[in-house]
């Protein structure tokens, strides 16, 4: 079994000065291919104590392994409120939420909790959490209260949390027909990301484009006629 200095040795013999340069556009402050990352995780299989030992050197790149080597379950809520908030890169925030608090029994305490956080970094997990919900256990949320809320709040919400906002806009779009209409025109009306720089083969991240974009494909006419996996915002 490896200890965490070896893990952290090998860590650093895979870092590569470009893939952190492109990262760093990003927000994020670590240079390893996210691949070897996955295949060094494989090897080491599940160990708790280690994930946490990685995650208390502070290294994103530790982290994120930290992450893939958890067991989410194996954190009490209050460990992950304090990740969450040490968490400030995009990536170990994001790999933080989809990995270990969607996994965790108490996510929907912490997504309450998070939601009506005044810090717009941890308000944006509450918001991740809540489009996973909007997908998939929407029983319980008031949609159109969120709409309200985002209708009244994402155009002037900070980067992290717009994002994630307009992530929940287009999920409910996407999700609810009898709310789809509503989702499109404040989207349009809203204009948040209409102009952000989309890659080929990825759906723009603007809302109506996103929404129709994703219900067409899913359409049972296109999946007849060419059967695709459906795309999420690049």
């Amino acid at each position: 079994m490896e200890t965490k200095d070896e893990v952290m040795a090998e860590l650093a013999a895979l870092e590569d000065t470009k893939i952190r340069a492109v990262n760093e556009r990003h927000g994020d402050d670590h240079g390893v291919n996210l691949t070897k990352l996955r295949a060094v995780a494989k090897r080491l299989k599940t160990q708790q104590d280690l994930a946490r030992e990685l995650w208390g050197t502070g290294d994103s790149a530790a982290r994120l392994l930290a992450l893939l080597v958890c067991r989410p379950k194996a954190f009490d809520p209050d460990e992950l409120d304090s990740m969450l908030r040490e968490a400030r890169t995009p990536k170990v925030h994001d790999w933080l939420v989809n990995y270990a608090v969607k996994k965790h029994p108490q996510a929907e305490e912490l997504r309450l909790a998070w939601m009506a956080d005044p810090d717009p970094v941890v308000a944006s997990a509450g918001w991740a959490l809540t489009s996973a919900r909007v997908v998939k256990q929407p029983e319980g949320l008031d949609l159109p209260e969120l709409l309200d809320v985002i209708e009244a709040e994402m155009k002037a919400a900070p980067d992290r949390l717009q994002w994630a906002m307009n992530e929940c806009l287009a999920q409910i779009g996407i999700a609810h027909a009898d709310l789809r209409e509503r989702a499109i025109a404040i989207g349009e009306r809203l204009q948040v990301l209409k102009d952000y720089p989309t890659p080929p083969n990825c759906t723009s991240p603007y809302a109506p484009v996103w929404i129709e974009e994703i219900v067409r494909r899913n359409s049972p006419a296109h999946n007849s006629a060419a059967p695709s996996r459906a795309a999420t915002a690049g």
